[in-house]
């Protein structure tokens, strides 16, 4: 494929307001891009803006009905055009499936896939034209399924087979997709999520992002962080899927609630 710079090019990035949005605000503003950003709070993509210089701030929850189409109908009614388009909002909330309301995992279903194919779908004949791309952001969740964390692990194995998908399906016509999957990373997502076992060791997500962007640039189809993380992957295509699940629900099951006054009790 050509080589790509991001001077000059205009960006949309999704969940900009925080974490790994948040990263990939900033360094594609060090790299000369000019930014389109969304996310939930106006307050902080404002501040975030003003801090970066130039920049289109939107306020949307993707995860509400119709949201995609109204984001893309403000963003064209500004007359911008987006060479790339970087879906990274989404949330997981980590518990027993049938614990959790089931209004929060049909959220989980709407933003982190309703809302990044609609957006996909919508933006891509502009990528296509401006010979841009889009950059997925899935999850070292996308590899295995993830008891405790049943709808999170499978919305993001969706976005790993939508990604690679399109990659094939366009890199022909000079559309780079890239689906980039972090593991555990150091954001505001465990506030949301809850406190993971698995998840204890979390990378930058500066490191997370210049990783992502290089496999972009390099016209890559998916790109896992972390070494660790690309052996488990690696791994995973060849261990029972059985097994991997049970042992995955060992390690994560939630620690049974404290009754009260069980730590003052005798033994």
């Amino acid at each position: 494929m050509n080589a790509f710079d991001f001077k000059g090019k205009t960006v949309l990035v999704t969940g900009a307001s925080m974490g790994i949005g948040e990263a990939f605000a900033r360094e594609l503003s060090r790299r000369g891009a000019t930014l389109v950003l969304t996310a939930r709070s106006e307050a902080k993509l404002a501040a975030l803006a003003a801090e970066l210089g130039e920049a289109h701030v939107f306020a949307a929850d993707l995860a509400a009905p119709g949201a995609a189409q109204r984001l893309f109908d403000a963003v064209t009614a500004k007359g911008l055009e987006v060479d790339v388009l970087v879906n990274n909002a989404g949330f997981g909330v980590y518990g027993a499936f049938g614990d959790l309301s089931l209004a929060t995992q049909r959220e989980q279903v709407y933003l982190n896939v309703g809302a990044l194919v609609e957006l996909t779908h919508l933006f891509m004949p502009m990528l296509e034209r401006r010979q841009g791309g889009v950059i997925q952001v899935a999850s070292m969740a996308a590899f295995q399924p993830i008891p405790y964390f049943t709808v999170y692990a499978a919305t993001k194995a969706f976005v790993l087979s939508f990604g690679e998908a399109l990659w094939a399906e366009y890199r022909p016509r000079g559309v780079r997709v890239l689906t980039l999957c972090p593991g555990a990373t150091e954001t505001p997502f465990f506030q949301r999520a809850g406190e993971v076992p698995f998840a204890s060791r979390r990378a930058r997500p500066e490191d997370v992002v210049r990783l992502g962007l290089a496999a972009f640039v390099a016209g890559r189809a998916t790109v896992v962080h972390g070494a660790a993380n690309r052996i488990t992957a690696f791994l995973s295509r060849f261990l029972d899927r059985e097994l991997l699940v049970k042992a995955m629900a060992r390690l994560g099951k939630p620690a049974a609630p404290e009754l009260p006054g069980a730590a003052g009790r005798a033994a």
